[in-house]
């Protein structure tokens, strides 16, 4: 019985992760550029049974099958598909079509700063002409440095990626992109840092300005999971119920027997 106790422990646990990973996915439905998170599910691995104290077996344990202890998280997952565009005619607004991210220095509480990459587009120019993220990270041009342009000309960016004014190119907008994201982790609501073993690539995509990439999180679908997982939650409560009173029954009956 302590078994299925386990076991269906375990799976509360287990749907109450599940859980907060899409309530996070939705708070973040309407982040520019937010990319969704998953979770994957996994059995802890399969224990050998012995049967001990057992006279007749001339003191070797007989062995008398698998045991599987309940579920687990496996891993988690990031969903890279792009997002819809969101028309806002705003010059700073920049959107990538395809594959790649927007290159930013990120500087933490202790002044350290680090290389960050996102999909979030929405920028911003400081009052001396940075180009900058709404958490007023400097964007990196091709050279790896921040960008700055000509406040008082017009802020034009073609699908290469040039920031024109004047008609000539000021800058050149860095654009990242990875062999295999799964060296890639979340930062944050929209930054990812490269890992070990990550390769970068040129990015073959196009930028639009005057777009934002809205979030890749399907509102309806994550709804309907949450119902399912909520579900799968009252499903293993109950196992535990029914144990619970199994055992209370039990004890009595050894009572009484007593």
């Amino acid at each position: 019985m302590l078994k299925g106790l386990y076991t269906a422990y375990t799976g509360m646990i287990q749907e109450q992760q599940r859980m907060d990973n899409l309530a996070n996915n939705l708070a973040n439905a309407d982040t520019t550029g937010f990319k969704k998170e998953g979770l994957t599910s996994q059995s802890f691995d399969a224990v050998l049974v012995d049967k001990i104290r057992d006279d007749s077996e001339h003191f070797f344990a007989r062995r008398i099958g698998q045991a599987n202890p309940g579920v687990k998280i496996g891993e988690s997952y990031v969903d890279f598909s792009e997002g819809s565009f969101q028309v806002t005619d705003v010059p700073y607004d920049l959107a990538l079509g395809g594959k790649g991210f927007f290159t930013v220095q990120y500087t933490n509480k202790n002044g350290e700063t680090s290389t960050m990459y996102t999909r979030d587009g929405n920028f911003q120019l400081t009052e001396d002409g940075h180009l900058v993220t709404t958490d007023a990270d400097p964007v990196l041009d091709t050279n790896n440095k921040p960008i700055v342009v000509d406040m008082t000309k017009d802020f034009v960016v073609d699908q290469e990626g040039y920031i024109i004014q004047d008609g000539k190119n000021v800058a050149k907008l860095q654009i990242t992109d990875f062999d295999d994201y799964n060296y890639l982790e979340h930062f944050g609501e929209n930054y990812f840092y490269p890992v070990d073993g990550a390769t970068m690539r040129n990015a073959k995509c196009q930028v639009f300005q005057g777009y934002l990439e809205t979030s890749n999180v399907q509102v309806v679908s994550e709804m309907v999971e949450m119902i399912t997982v909520s579900r799968q939650y009252e499903a293993n409560q109950k196992v535990i119920q029914t144990y619970d009173t199994s055992l209370q029954t039990a004890t009595q009956l050894g009572k009484l027997g007593g």
